[in-house]
């Protein structure tokens, strides 16, 4: 992150993002403070703000629903369908209950407004525990802090210790952890079969094995026409599970229009990651996506899963019975550790990654 000094306002943005990192407060510690303006280092640059104004659509657009009791050819072509054309889809019938996925948001809830003191004891910036409280993974290298906080637990392959998970939330992760990667390994076949191939062709890349999850919290923001709760960016791994309560605020790009995912109780939203539109050689869409700053009185709660490959000195790209002398890989190979310090070495913007491995 570059240093920004502004003398006449006595302002070192360095300075600051690491005074705000050192408190251990989270943005939820700032709100707690009675603060009714953002400090600077969340204030983003005019040419994001002025994206975030609402700009009437050309036509309304909803992503799709699938229901996954459906025909297994039928939900095929439909998973298949949506992941070549919107790159998201939200999905019913999917066999968690829906109390489930209620005491799952309650529980991150229920951490994120633990007293500050309790929280502090859980941030740190390094994973060696498997469980970190954190606010903006980008801090150190973006351009503007965002306007959440968020926990974040390794469940693959294998999760933490139970004492390093926090009690508040420790049953329902344990629960969380064996649904999500049950579906995870439903939704792996069913996007394997849609690009023609067995349905264990992605789950044999090891993108089953190594997941993370993050409960964010985005409390009220003051000021939510200056920020944003997640900066526009794409996922890096292969597939993201995501549970949202009924806040809103999931925005993802569509046809060069910002459009919103809607939260229907007891759906999950679906979206493909930069690997997976690699591996598919672009027939399946990994697309930009954000979320707004919040600005009613109740916090957003969302829980994401990013299965990523455990593998993680291996060779990735397209797969090689999806390209052909008439369809020739769009990719080049790299080994996945590379790509992942490159994600975490700059600020959430978009699609440099795919872009960089074009070929």
């Amino acid at each position: 992150m570059a240093t920004t000094v502004d003398s006449g306002n006595q302002y070192d943005r360095t300075e600051e993002v690491k005074r705000f990192d050192d408190s251990k407060i989270g943005v939820k510690g700032l709100v707690d403070s009675g603060l009714t303006t953002i400090p600077r280092i969340f204030v983003h640059p005019p040419e994001t703000l002025s994206d975030l104004k609402f700009k009437p659509k050309r036509k309304p657009v909803a992503i799709p629903t699938i229901d996954l009791s459906g025909p297994r050819s039928t939900v095929v072509e439909e998973v298949a369908a949506a992941s070549r054309s919107f790159g998201f889809f939200q999905i019913v019938n999917h066999g968690i209950p829906v109390q489930v996925l209620d005491r799952m948001i309650a529980s991150i809830r229920a951490f994120h407004e633990l007293p500050t003191d309790v929280k502090a004891r859980f941030y740190r910036r390094d994973a060696g525990t498997g469980v970190s409280f954190i606010s903006n993974v980008d801090l150190f290298h973006s351009k503007a802090a965002s306007w959440r906080d968020t926990l974040q637990i390794r469940l693959g392959p294998t999760l933490p210790e139970l004492e390093h998970i926090p009690e508040v939330c420790r049953d329902e992760v344990v629960q969380w952890n064996l649904h999500s990667t049950t579906l995870g390994e439903q939704l792996m076949g069913l996007l394997s079969e849609g690009l023609g191939l067995d349905k264990d062709t992605i789950k044999n890349t090891t993108c089953l094995d190594a997941r993370v999850m993050v409960g964010h919290y985005y409390p009220c923001c003051p000021q939510p026409d200056l920020t944003v709760g997640i900066a526009s960016h794409t996922d890096p791994g292969v597939l993201t599970l995501l549970l949202q309560d009924h806040t809103g605020g999931l925005q993802i790009k569509h046809e060069g229009e910002w459009v919103d995912v809607k939260p229907v109780h007891g759906a999950l939203v679906i979206n493909i990651a930069d690997i997976l539109q690699i591996m598919s050689n672009d027939e399946y869409k990994s697309v930009e996506h954000r979320v707004l700053a919040n600005p009613s009185e109740e916090a957003r709660v969302s829980i994401a899963v990013f299965f990523n490959p455990s593998a993680r000195e291996a060779l990735y790209g397209p797969f090689p019975e999806l390209t052909s002398p008439e369809k020739p890989a769009h990719y080049r190979q790299f080994i996945y550790n590379d790509y992942m310090r490159r994600f975490f070495t700059k600020e959430l913007d978009g699609k440099t990654l795919t872009n960089f491995y074009k070929l």
